[in-house]
């Protein structure tokens, strides 16, 4: 199996180590919610995760032992699975994005509440809840795709877009590329990173 990547949902058997668990992360709960793979260093064999509960508050960064990972599901896998009957800002919106999406031949995915509840069935959604979406793209877009990005972006007006660019190196917000800024914040294994280079390794 390739490398774990940020955003990956895992579900493991027993019990996430290497830091107390809250309340809220029961068994039962934790039997349920998958772990959101997080940028971060680890030893060999271990994955930084995070632990997701119902309410935004409720976040828990902790370590699993690859071994114990029994299902893994991909933002990738994600897109290409049916959504649900029901309605909400952030998936109207991704019912809109998604063949644009698909069009730019990059793969991509949703992530955070909306990848979350697709994959688990869990009622995580809000009616404000954002709609989050990573795109891998391993090289700068060229004009037309970036107009293709712009069209994309400003589809979405039911809620707020968190467009994360996965460019192999790291993962940096659209926006902040799209506003024209000199430099972009790169979220890395080894931490954040401000560089004018996003595609370049470091």
């Amino acid at each position: 199996m390739e490398a774990w990547r940020a955003h990956d949902l895992l579900w493991v058997s027993g019990l996430p180590d290497g830091a107390s668990m809250p309340v809220w992360a029961d068994a039962a709960w934790l039997a349920a919610a998958p772990l959101v793979v997080r940028r971060a260093s680890c030893p060999p064999g271990r994955i930084p995760v995070g632990v997701r509960g119902l309410l935004r508050s409720e976040r828990q960064a902790c370590e699993v032992e690859a071994a114990a990972v029994v299902r893994r599901v991909t933002p990738e896998v994600l897109a290409r699975m049916p959504l649900p009957d029901f309605s909400s800002a952030a998936l109207d919106a991704l019912r809109q994005v998604a063949p644009l999406l698909d069009a730019t031949g990059w793969a991509w995915g949703p992530t955070g509440g909306v990848g979350f509840a697709l994959a688990s069935g869990l009622p995580v959604l809000r009616a404000d809840s954002d709609l989050d979406l990573v795109l891998r793209m391993a090289a700068p877009p060229d004009a037309a795709q970036a107009d293709a990005l712009r069209a994309i972006a400003a589809k979405v007006t039911a809620c707020r877009l968190d467009l994360q660019i996965d460019t192999g190196h790291g993962g940096f917000a659209y926006a902040e590329w799209a506003a024209g800024r000199g430099r972009v914040l790169l979220k890395t294994d080894q931490g954040p990173v401000l560089t004018a280079t996003p595609w370049e390794s470091a």
